[in-house]
């Protein structure tokens, strides 16, 4: 396997900065993706986010294949950022009394296990809300905590097949096409990060928490976005349209002689700038065919043969210079590589890398999310499986070296694994 491109150290924050969570307990029983990626966001900014796993193996995303560094993957890097590990084996009554009495601490309580898992256990909404009414417990699932669907399993993708958001991501003439991202998951994990932070806020006003929820199925459906709405008011079923929304003449992928470029000329008036300022065919502003953007989709084959031949005539760079002068919405298609070593990417300073504990350092995407006067925190890498357990009972639940002892003969931690980076 080739090493990755060259990172650079992150610069550091300034010391003397608020962060805009800081006191904030976040106490994580995610795995996977929507979960952690929630959690993820709140350790950004600050909140004080204690990951639970189970000991055999935890979080599934430390055995996914897409890469890994020091004996962690790229997944589970990508999603657990700032946070720190715990293990809890839930099958010992020791592990859930050291689980409820975390619960009975925080501000928030994130989970997104089956349904039905957190009650087996005594650590659902109803079981903890009396011991800490001004908690926020969210719930992330695939069909919802309550209806038929409660108890099913359910994934990204499939969610994207279900709501008929998969529908529309293709071309007409094939087979719908899931996102390669997992879209859902991580929109689903946005959506319960903002719920969160406004039940967060409402307490201030309510003086108590409470019980919010986000749905992987919901949240597919939401983006379906103005195809969804369309259908609604149509009952006209959408379709795909590949790189061209509504098949737009103007809009998708076009090839210069060396190479392809993605240009979204949307309106009437870009589309004059186009044909006049870079194709330099002033005809086809007068032309009845493609003189109104209606007129220009009843002829969109005609007009889009006509303006990918021009392309093909000359150079990308050629193409490219005429359009950015002209103001024309366009840019490179790029692969991964390329996109994250071009310069509008290099120039965010959202890539470095970090130290971590067994493979010295791991690359970082940096949130994409800016705050001036309470910016994202110093980041840390994701933690090892149980890396800090011990720590967090010192700190969090006071809890003597004595009792810890006894703890992990008791199995509460599961079985004794390997120390492979510091505890502390």
């Amino acid at each position: 396997m080739t090493a990755g491109p060259h990172l650079p150290e992150r610069t550091p924050r300034a010391k003397d900065q608020p962060t805009a969570l800081d006191g904030v307990l976040v106490v994580d029983f995610t795995r996977v993706v929507a979960g952690p990626a929630c959690t993820q966001t709140l350790a950004d900014f600050g909140a004080e986010v204690i990951k639970i796993e189970n000991p055999d193996g935890g979080d599934d995303t430390r055995s996914y294949e897409h890469a890994e560094i020091g004996g962690e993957s790229a997944a589970f890097l990508t999603l657990n950022r700032n946070k720190r590990g715990i293990a809890l084996d839930f099958t010992n009554p020791k592990a859930l009394e050291i689980a409820r009495a975390l619960i009975a601490k925080a501000d928030v309580v994130v989970e997104n296990f089956s349904g039905g898992v957190m009650k087996k256990y005594g650590l659902d909404y109803d079981s903890v809300v009396s011991s800490n009414p001004r908690l926020v417990y969210c719930s992330i699932s695939a069909y919802g905590r309550k209806g038929d669907f409660a108890l099913r399993p359910g994934f990204d993708p499939i969610t994207q097949a279900e709501s008929g958001f998969m529908s529309l991501n293709g071309f007409p003439d094939s087979e719908p096409v899931r996102t390669g991202s997992p879209i859902v998951d991580f929109a689903t994990g946005m959506s319960a990060c903002n719920v969160i932070l406004m039940a967060l806020l409402a307490r201030e006003k309510l003086g108590r928490g409470q019980r919010v929820e986000v749905a992987l199925i919901d949240t597919a459906v939401a983006l379906t976005g103005f195809y969804g709405m369309a259908y609604l008011i149509s009952g006209n079923n959408p379709g795909r349209f590949g790189n061209s929304p509504n098949g737009s003449p103007t809009v998708g992928v076009f090839r210069a002689s060396d190479g392809p470029l993605y240009m979204a000329c949307a309106n009437d008036r870009l589309y004059r700038r186009l044909v006049t300022e870079v194709l330099d065919r002033p005809d086809l502003v007068t032309d009845p065919d493609f003189s109104h953007r209606k007129a220009r989709t009843a002829n969109k084959e005609k007009l889009r043969g006509i303006i990918s031949g021009i392309f093909a005539t000359d150079s990308l760079e050629h193409w490219m210079a005429k359009m950015k002068k002209a103001n024309i919405p366009v840019g490179y298609l790029r692969t991964v590589e390329e996109g994250f070593n071009a310069p509008e990417v290099r120039g965010r300073d959202r890539l470095s890398r970090i130290p971590h504990p067994t493979a010295g350092s791991v690359p970082n995407i940096e949130t994409p999310l800016s705050m001036s006067l309470t910016p994202a925190i110093d980041p840390v890498a994701a933690p090892l499986l149980g890396q800090h357990t011990k720590e967090v009972l010192r700190k969090t639940l006071g809890y003597d070296d004595r009792r810890i002892a006894e703890l992990a003969e008791a199995g509460a931690f599961g079985k004794p694994i390997p120390s492979r980076g510091t505890d502390e």
